[in-house]
Formats: C-alpha cells, sequence, structure tokens
C-alpha cells in the first residue's frame, strides 16, 4: 500500500507513523519547509523515538502525484474538500479526510460526493472512533438491550492537549481551532460525538437525525469566534430522541456514551490509554469490558479499517463519505438552530446543502 499525506502537522505524523506500522509505503507533503523540517526534526521523533527515514517529505507543489493506494488529507477543515477533490485527479483507490469533514457551511461538500461517485473512489472520514475495538463491541451488543429508548454522547475535553501537541500554536487565534466558521471550536473538533451518536442511531435501526435543536456558548475575544460548549438534542426518522454534548473545557476529559434499551443498556468510556465497555441486561450485574490502547493505536485500527475496505472484507459505513455528511448537516443545522433560536429540520434530499436545512 501507498500512502500519500497532505499536511505535515499533528494528525500527518500520526497517520504516516501508522502507516509504517502496517509496512505501507509513505510520502508527506506540506506547503511549507519549516513544517516538513518540523516533522522530521522534532514531532516524528519526539513522538515515536525516532525518524524513520523511510518516509519521504516533499513540498506539495513538488510532490509525486498519482500511483497512491489513498491520499490522506490532514490539513485545516477549510481545505479539506477542495484538496479532496483535487486528490481525485491523481485516482486514488482512496481518499481518507481528516474530521470535519468541512466547515459548517457546507461549502462544495455536496461537489465532492458527486464527483467521488463518479471516478469510483471510496471517501472516507476520519472519525476513528467509530471503528475503535470498543465501538465495535458496542454496536455487537445492541440486540442484547431491545428496542431503543434514547441515546447520549459526549466528547469533552480542555483542548489545552491539542496545543500540548502544537507547540508552534499560542492558542485558537493561531488556526482554525479558533473560528467555528473554519471548522473549529466544540462543534467541529469535538464532532465525534456527532460521529458516533449517529453512528449508533444507524445501528439500532433509528435512521437519520432529522431534527436538531442546539444551544452554543459562543466566546467572541481578539478576533475568535468559536463555540466553546455545544449542547444538542437530536431526533432521528424513527423517533429517537437522544443528546450529545461538545465542549472544549471539560478538564479531566469525559468521553462518554450510553444507549438505554427496553431490556438493558450499554455505555463506553474513551480515553488516551483504555477503552471500557459495560453492559447491563435485565437485573444482572453489568459485565465490563477494557480494550487496552495508545493514541497511536487509533490512527493504525483508522488505517487498517482501511484497508479492510480497499481489500473487500470491511464496509465502509462507519467512518464513510454518506455518514460524514450526514455529520455536517447536523454540525450545521446545530449553528442555525443556535442563531435562531429554534429547532432546525433536515432534508436529505436536497443533498449536503445548506438548502436542505429548515425550520420545524
Amino acid at each position: 500500500m501507498k500512502l500519500k499525506v497532505l499536511g505535515a502537522g499533528s494528525i500527518g505524523n500520526h497517520l504516516a507513523q501508522a502507516a509504517r506500522c502496517l509496512d505501507w509505503d509513505v510520502c508527506m507533503c506540506d506547503i511549507d519547509p519549516a513544517a516538513l523540517e518540523r516533522t522530521r526534526a522534532e514531532i516524528y521523533p519526539g513522538r515515536y523515538g525516532s525518524w524513520d527515514t523511510a518516509i519521504e517529505l516533499a513540498s506539495l507543489t513538488d510532490a509525486p502525484r498519482g500511483g497512491f493506494d489513498v491520499v490522506a488529507v490532514g490539513t485545516p477543515p477549510d481545505s479539506h474538500v477542495e484538496l479532496a477533490i483535487a486528490a481525485l485527479d491523481e485516482e486514488p483507490r482512496a481518499i481518507l479526510v481528516e474530521k470535519p469533514l468541512c466547515p459548517p457551511t457546507l461549502e462544495r461538500a455536496q461537489e465532492l460526493a458527486e464527483r467521488a461517485a463518479e471516478r469510483g473512489v471510496a471517501v472516507l472520514v476520519g472519525y476513528n472512533h467509530a471503528v475503535a475495538p470498543a465501538l465495535r463491541r458496542v454496536r455487537d451488543a445492541l440486540p442484547e438491550i431491545g428496542a431503543p429508548l434514547t441515546l447520549d454522547v459526549e466528547f469533552r475535553e480542555h483542548w489545552g492537549g491539542i496545543f500540548t501537541a502544537h507547540p508552534w500554536l499560542a492558542g485558537p487565534a493561531d488556526s482554525y481551532l479558533g473560528y467555528a466558521k473554519r471548522g473549529g471550536g466544540a462543534s467541529g473538533e469535538h464532532s465525534h460525538a456527532i460521529h458516533l451518536w449517529q453512528n449508533l442511531a444507524h445501528a439500532l435501526g433509528a435512521g437519520r437525525v432529522v431534527e436538531v435543536g442546539a444551544s452554543l456558548d459562543t466566546v467572541r475575544d481578539g478576533g475568535v469566534d468559536y463555540d466553546r460548549l455545544c449542547l444538542l438534542n437530536l431526533r432521528t426518522e424513527r423517533g429517537l430522541l437522544g443528546r450529545v454534548v461538545q465542549d472544549v473545557v471539560t478538564s479531566p476529559p469525559r468521553k462518554w456514551g450510553r444507549i438505554q434499551g427496553e431490556a438493558g443498556s450499554v455505555e463506553f468510556a474513551l480515553s488516551a490509554e483504555t477503552d471500557v465497555v459495560r453492559r447491563w441486561v435485565g437485573t444482572g450485574d453489568p459485565v465490563e469490558e477494557r480494550f487496552a490502547k495508545s493514541r497511536p493505536d487509533d490512527f493504525i485500527e483508522e488505517l487498517r479499517h482501511v484497508e479492510g475496505v480497499l481489500a473487500g472484507r470491511e464496509t465502509s459505513a462507519a467512518i464513510s463519505l454518506e455518514r460524514g455528511l450526514e455529520t455536517m448537516l447536523v454540525l450545521a443545522a446545530a449553528h442555525r438552530s443556535a442563531r435562531e433560536g429554534r429547532s432546525i429540520q433536515i432534508e436529505y434530499a436536497k443533498g449536503c446543502t445548506l438548502d436542505a436545512l429548515r425550520y420545524t
């Protein structure tokens, strides 16, 4: 397998190292020569012990084009769709776009979907928690708990860890993180929660999210404009109600979800070192399973999933473009709901565009 990574920041390094663990060939590209040197001299050896000389580094303009199985887009969200559309011309077997797929403006998102379908290229979105062993176990356990009653997912984590991993950034104002319209803030950066909620709703047979009610706690100070707290009430096509909470202020973090059914419940808690799944059925004692892991494992599992999709061993549903587009529609609806102070309905027949959003 051959991987081309666009962007030599934190995500690009994670993907490059994961690919090398799977014995893939890797070429990392960036528009900034300083970013490539920082990768070689600081980020990669600082995280993984030493620089891997098998990794090719190239400026974006001089990088090889074509001949790659996978092109990964690990740049800021407001450049994702443009770069993914351009990558279609290289005819890879798959394109992996880091989350969120795009800003809540949804600009060109539907165009990407249509062009990818025309070319027959699989596009995946990097919500890697959805393919983690713990979440696979959660989905496998859903039949045990009976008909679903409600679903809650939270991703609450102070974003100080992000800036520790990006020491060249002084704070949110220095990147897309401080601007919700660029895909930052709690709604974009921690949209893993929205994505997992939707994945679990599909696994429960509850359908897509069709109604979104949202409240955002927005920070506008020194030029930044982002939500630090995002609260969502969601309803699906088949009437399942639930809640999503995302923030960039909670310490220690809480990455958690719970599905309550008529016969029992399943709960999960995610962390950097161990993911935990607990199941209750009837009046019995809880059954707990622990999944030891490291942060690099999240990305190794993601690329292992991509490899499985291309080999025909895996369905791409968990991190498919379709699920990524659904997540973006919910995110866009959340911003409109918070701005207008009313619930928003989603009409999927109109594609991943702002025209798909309407008032209830």
